[in-house]
């Protein structure tokens, strides 16, 4: 990766060498050639080519003093006084060099191009000329460099601040599965105690089921998402929990349209919404009961619904449950706006029955971002 960088970096840093030479040489050229005057091309053409040379060669020590002493990062303005001073030793320093440097290379290449001896003229006054071109070629190269240095900070601020900001996004995440596990796990431990005097083989079989929901919860303790068919076997541990404490009064259906088995859903989603529903539904409250739970796709999106048979009413406003109200809160974080969470009376005769309803963008495991 390192290395393709530099690569490209040395690729840049060569086509704007040639593309620089071969415009200055293309002004040149068709100004003599304006003035209705011949000239043989190979004088401006490696004129221009070995000042393009220069100017490229002498583009890095000066990038250097820049990062080493940015202008930005003066203060006062007797430090400010200091980093001028140094620029102006380096603009002189870089001066004098292209123009030796340019003196020298051509004095090398005019012979071996047959065009004879080069002349540079009076060399005293030819870095003197030559030096408002480089005053402009030096200031452009510093405003440039603090330029693309500021644009690369406010890049990687940007960067660290999405970071932080998913990094706050999981933790908050991972605070909402503390804190849902723990009421699961009161909720069924009460209901095994509260069963273990009169059926002990059902509460055995609780134990037993709980202690394999534990280990699915544990399984993916780590994972935000998980493919709706391993929610629900994870689901199963618990409605097997249920079986054994309600037997044939409680029933369960569950309606998945097979095209979204391998969709992406949040873990441990349907756990609490099937628990609130048998908290509050038929089944607690009159001793029998039944939840359905579907899922479907619409469009681009998965639906997924848990529906009781109860009166449609509950203690609290939707939302404000831990259940309720934590599933809302990890589907906001996980998907922002591309998701909606609703809560109230189902579609029983007299507005009976209580639906939770999470509309979720449609993604698979290949298209986790």
């Amino acid at each position: 990766m390192k290395d393709k960088a530099i690569l490209r970096s040395g690729a840049l840093w060569l086509g704007a060498v040639l593309g620089t030479g071969l415009l200055f040489f293309l002004y040149h050229y068709l100004e003599v050639l304006t003035q209705g005057e011949t000239q043989n091309p190979l004088r401006p053409f490696i004129s221009e080519l070995t000042g393009a040379l220069g100017a490229g060669l002498l583009f890095f020590p000066v990038r250097a003093l820049v990062r080493k002493l940015p202008l930005t990062r003066a203060g006062g303005p007797r430090r400010l006084s200091v980093y001028l001073a140094v620029y102006l030793a380096a603009l002189a320093a870089a001066g004098a060099a292209a123009t030796t440097f340019m003196w020298g290379l051509r004095s090398i290449l005019y012979p071996l191009a047959g065009l004879g001896a080069y002349d540079y003229g009076v060399m005293p006054l030819r870095y003197l000329m030559e030096l408002p071109l480089q005053v402009i070629w030096f200031t452009g190269v510093v405003a440039g460099v603090h330029v693309w240095d500021a644009l690369a900070a406010a890049r990687q601020r940007e960067l660290r601040a999405a970071q932080l900001e998913g990094s706050l996004a999981r933790a908050e995440l991972r605070n909402l599965r503390l804190q849902l596990q723990p009421h699961f796990l009161f909720n069924a431990l009460n209901t095994i105690s509260a069963t273990m005097y009169d059926d002990p083989r059902a509460a055995d079989e609780m134990l037993a089921q709980l202690a394999e929901l534990l280990r699915a919860s544990l399984r993916t303790a780590q994972t935000d998402e998980v493919p709706l068919h391993e929610e629900l076997a994870v689901l199963a541990c618990y409605l097997a929990i249920l079986r054994a404490r309600f037997g044939d009064r409680l029933t369960v259906s569950i309606d998945a349209d097979p095209a979204t088995t391998d969709a992406l859903v949040p873990s441990m989603i349907l756990q609490p919404l099937v628990e609130n529903a048998v908290r509050h539904g038929n089944a607690e409250r009159l001793g029998r009961g039944t939840v359905a739970i579907r899922a479907r796709r619409d469009g681009g999106h998965l639906i997924l619904e848990v529906e009781d048979d109860g009166n449609g009413e509950r203690p609290a406003a939707p939302g404000t449950g831990l259940g309720l109200s934590g599933t809302a809160e990890r589907l906001h974080l996980l998907y922002g706006n591309d998701q909606t969470f609703t809560a109230g009376n189902g579609g029983g005769a007299g507005g009976t029955g209580f639906r939770v309803r999470a509309t979720l963008p449609l993604r698979y495991a290949e298209e986790r971002p």
